[in-house]
């Protein structure tokens, strides 16, 4: 859950909608509203593709995530 708050702190951050963000992606925007609710997971290269729609550091992202994560987590 780590990963999808920082993204809807990013995207508020960068002042765009989920339907911006849709728009720069090329998706729709109820995908962009999955993947900031969680319900679908999404993989490193997608983050790269979405730090780059909205606009942040990905290596800033990956640290708010690795901090949020415990040390014995379970994949």
């Amino acid at each position: 859950m780590a990963l999808c708050k920082a993204l809807v702190d990013a995207r508020d951050r960068a002042g765009l909608s989920q339907e911006d963000v849709a728009a720069r992606l090329k998706c729709h925007q109820s995908l962009v509203a999955r993947i900031e609710s969680g319900q679908r997971r999404i993989d490193v290269v997608e983050v790269i593709v979405l730090a780059r729609a909205i606009g942040f550091d990905t290596t800033e992202i990956l640290a708010i995530v690795e901090a949020a994560t415990e040390l014995d987590h379970r994949i």
